[in-house]
Order: structure tokens, then C-alpha cells, then sequence
């Protein structure tokens, strides 16, 4: 049992952050200045091993896009835990940035980068709204469908 009450959240929605969040390259996983966190991108991958894979194709689910979405998000979180100390550290999240694999002229990508936004939203209410990007792009790192990067303010 946890007693940080965003992870107590999580669990209520069924979900739990990743025992681990590798990186890929020499970064950080995120960088403290001030009382804001810059989050490096976090790829929709488990312990390392990418699940969805891009780009989007001709018969792509959007749904499936936002549970892409969604454990890239998890895997941010794992890493302000790792970074910040707790979870309860954070103030409100300030802003996220995703990217989508996609052909061009997919104009469904900010629909897909939703699916993380969403658990930002249902974690911290309020102070989980945020400014945001969403771009789509050739590709990502280990061929994956979706990554996404934020910035979030410490207490």
C-alpha cells in the first residue's frame, strides 16, 4: 500500500507505474530547475520493450493510440517518482508534448496524445490540465507509435 495519494488514484483506475523506465540514449530522465521538472520523452514501451508500434495504418484504432498514449505517461510518471522523490511533489502539470508515427496527412494525432493528457487529468484534476503539443512525426525511437515528454511544477 502506497501512502502518496496519486499512486492511490492509479490503482482506483486500474493502473500502476512500470518497475522500471530505461533510457534508450545518454539523458537524463528528467532535470530539475527551480521548482519545474523537464520530463525527457518517454516512448510507449514496458521495462524497455516497445508494445505499440508505428506508424499509424490504414485500419489504426484510435483507442489503441490512446492506450499508446497512455503508458508513455506511466512512464513519465515512473520517472518524476525517480527524479522528484513522490509523485505528491507534483504542483500541476504544465505542459506535455507528444508525437504521433504517422503518414502525413493524419490529422488525428491530438486525438491520440488525449489518451496521456487524460491520465494527467484524472490523477490531478485541475492542476492536471496543461498547455500542450501534438505533432505528428516519421518516426520514433525503437519504431514506436507515440512519445511524450512534459513539464511539471514542484511543490
Amino acid at each position: 500500500m502506497t501512502d502518496c495519494p496519486i499512486e492511490t488514484r492509479l490503482a482506483a483506475l486500474g493502473l500502476a507505474l512500470p518497475p522500471s523506465a530505461p533510457s534508450r540514449a545518454l539523458f537524463l530522465p528528467g532535470k530539475i530547475t527551480g521548482n519545474l521538472l523537464f520530463l525527457s520523452g518517454q516512448i510507449c514501451e514496458w521495462e524497455g520493450v516497445p508494445r505499440y508500434l508505428g506508424p499509424v495504418g490504414p485500419c489504426f484504432d484510435r483507442a489503441q493510440g490512446q492506450e499508446a498514449a497512455r503508458m508513455c505517461a506511466l512512464n513519465l510518471l515512473y520517472s518524476i517518482r525517480a527524479v522528484a522523490g513522490s509523485l505528491s511533489r507534483v504542483a500541476q502539470v504544465v505542459r506535455v508534448g507528444g508525437f504521433v508515427a504517422a503518414p502525413p496527412g493524419y490529422g488525428e494525432g491530438p486525438f491520440v496524445v488525449d489518451g496521456a493528457s487524460q491520465l494527467f487529468i484524472d490523477l490531478w484534476g485541475d492542476a492536471g490540465r496543461h498547455a500542450r503539443t501534438a505533432v505528428n512525426v516519421a518516426s520514433l525511437p525503437a519504431n514506436a507509435l507515440v512519445e511524450i515528454e512534459a513539464v511539471v511544477e514542484l511543490t
